[in-house]
């Protein structure tokens, strides 16, 4: 021992970057999605409210009420569960479509240069994805739609809230109430909706994606001179349309499980999913709406909030997944052992 450190300890700075690199989409699926969902979550809060009141609001309305009623927390009531499961489930879900892909591209499958390919690849990433991720995801986003739902869920029962129940106490309420499997209550729609919706949204992504000027490799190339906006925005706008656009075509699906969730939770009769979606597009004065546009109003109610939280959280999600991306792929590779 000559008391001199060693030049390369067995776990320095480049075994660090080796391996970011070997979990490359794990921490970028991590480090965006605590951001992006941190900033979409009072938008999600408020969806899922205006998915299951009676009585007709508008959003702002709403944000007062909970505001006045529960005051800022009320905004982020059940955050911690997406906030902890999001280590689960961001990162399986991106290395899930990663690695589809990748199993794609090594096959040399739907590996044309051209938008149809690139689409059709990223499509079946996401439907694999979603709905692996859906057996996982499907009882913490009940345990999530139970706490945001606290009041209303009170209100059916005739019971007076005079403090909601903290998320373990929630989870102790549905088990005790229906039983282990109650945690998937609702588990068909929620399987169907995540299998569709990550199929539609990754197919929609991949695709922008190709025609804003990425290659099949992954490179971004210029973008095209008819898109007046700079290369560093491409991921924010590609993030944005594709989850308002596939967000957009499974509302319903979406309102139909919450609503039948809290009918479930709040022990009231069961409907079936015909049932529930009729009276949801006839509202509650069981009178048919006078035309088809007020019928589907009434079902795509909370969608201005939720195309306005789509384009927040995916924007920021897909922004900051590049980022990290790029400074991963810039780190010094490992150094060969003499």
């Amino acid at each position: 021992m000559d008391g001199t450190r060693p030049t390369n300890p067995p776990y320095g700075t480049a075994a660090f970057n080796e391996t970011l690199r070997r979990n490359k989409a794990v921490v970028c699926a991590l480090s965006a999605s605590y951001i992006s969902t941190f900033a979409g979550y009072p938008l999600d809060s408020l969806k899922s409210r205006l998915q299951t009141t009676k009585t007709p609001t508008t959003v702002l309305t709403l944000a007062a009420t909970v505001y006045r009623e529960e005051g800022p927390i009320g905004f982020y009531r059940g955050i911690w569960i997406p906030l902890v499961t999001i280590s689960f489930v961001r990162a399986a879900s991106f290395t899930i479509y990663t690695e589809t892909k990748d199993a794609f591209r090594r096959r040399n499958y739907l590996n044309r240069d051209s938008v149809v390919d690139a689409a059709l690849v990223g499509g079946i990433g996401g439907a694999m994805s979603g709905s692996l991720i859906s057996f996982t995801s499907a009882p913490f986003e009940l345990v999530k739609v139970r706490r945001q739902l606290e009041y209303t869920i009170a209100g059916s029962k005739g019971v007076t809230l005079v403090k909601p129940p903290s998320t373990l106490d929630a989870v102790k309420e549905i088990i005790k109430s229906h039983g282990s499997s109650g945690l998937y209550t609702g588990f068909r729609l929620h399987f169907l909706r995540d299998t569709l919706g990550t199929g539609l949204y990754f197919l929609e992504y991949d695709g922008m994606r190709h025609l804003l000027g990425r290659q099949r490799n992954g490179e971004q190339g210029p973008t095209p001179s008819w898109l007046p906006i700079h290369s560093s925005l491409v991921p924010f706008v590609c993030g944005s349309l594709s989850g308002v656009t596939s967000w957009a075509m499974i509302y319903p699906l979406d309102v139909v499980k919450t609503k039948m969730q809290q009918r479930a939770l709040a022990g009231e009769r069961y409907r079936s999913v015909r049932e529930t979606f009729h009276r949801l597009i006839r509202g509650p004065d069981s009178a048919a709406p006078k035309t088809l546009l007020a019928g589907c109003a009434r079902i795509y109610r909370g969608l201005g909030v939720s195309a306005f939280r789509s384009i927040t959280t995916h924007g920021l999600l897909w922004t900051f997944y590049d980022l990290v991306a790029n400074y991963i792929d810039r780190l010094p590779p490992l150094p060969d052992d003499d």
